[in-house]
């Protein structure tokens, strides 16, 4: 496959546009296909068969657009089925899920706090995942079913916000976390505001920067990454309305921005 390819990332919404924003820091030179599954956002309160539905069916639409790579950039679709999309496909498959491992060695309470969709905690890999650690450190998680949805609607600084992130948090604290695990992308854009919820003593991990760095490195590894001297291009696409989606476009990556119907 030519290294000119564009790379495919997607998730239920926008949260994924955070990890395409780190993407697009590390390899300027690469187009980049986004598609926000919006019409079926969140996959958090969605079947494991639901979610590996609209794995497949998202995919293949970056395939036939020629995708080298593609990165599942939503916790929950990842700790849900990426196992089964990586069997089905020749290309890189990248997914994301909550970073317990560096929350682990940065703690000093020995207690880490994890705040995820509840379909991402239900799930065996992340069970597995916090098994891992939960013998040496206590984690603890907090479902937050609706945080996603003041996100899509750009609602960052809304007062319910602020509310559900003071309800969602303050269990976490009471517990003893002093690091606090962002496992969803779409939580990313309210660190700051989680971290100031949270309180100075207490560090805030989120992941989205460790899988910009395995894109570059997987890509690297199968000698796909663009080559240099050019800018890179991206297309935005979502299965939602377009005009929101514009919106959430001009506000999270810049005016100016294409978007497309899925």
């Amino acid at each position: 496959m030519p290294h000119s390819h564009p790379i495919g990332i997607f998730d239920s919404g926008i949260g994924g546009l955070s990890v395409a924003a780190k993407v697009r820091e590390l390899l300027p030179a690469d187009d980049i296909l986004y598609v926000a599954d919006s019409r079926h956002a969140p996959y958090g309160d969605k079947s494991d068969d639901f979610i590996l539905e609209r794995m497949n069916t998202v995919t293949d639409f970056l395939l036939g657009q020629g995708a080298k790579a593609v990165v599942v950039a939503c916790n929950t679709a990842t700790t849900s089925a990426i196992a089964q999309l990586r069997a089905t496909c020749s290309v890189p498959i990248i997914g994301v899920e909550p970073g317990v491992k560096p929350a682990v060695l940065a703690t000093r309470s020995r207690v880490v706090g994890v705040l995820a969709t509840p379909r991402t905690l239900q799930t065996h890999s992340f069970s597995a995942l916090a098994a891992r650690f939960s013998s040496t450190v206590s984690i603890e998680v907090q479902p937050c079913p609706d945080l996603v949805g003041q996100i899509e609607a750009l609602r960052f600084d809304d007062h319910e916000t602020l509310v559900l992130l003071n309800r969602y948090i303050a269990p976490l604290l009471e517990k003893g976390a002093d690091t606090i695990v962002l496992g969803c992308t779409h939580y990313n854009y309210l660190a700051e505001r989680i971290a100031q919820v949270a309180g100075p003593g207490v560090q805030i991990v989120s992941t989205e920067s460790a899988v910009a760095r395995e894109v570059v490195r997987r890509l690297a590894c199968e000698g796909l990454l663009a080559e240099s001297g050019k800018s890179g291009d991206e297309a935005f696409y979502t299965s939602g309305e377009l005009a929101v989606f514009g919106r959430q476009i001009d506000r999270l990556w810049g005016p100016g921005k294409a978007v497309y119907p899925l």
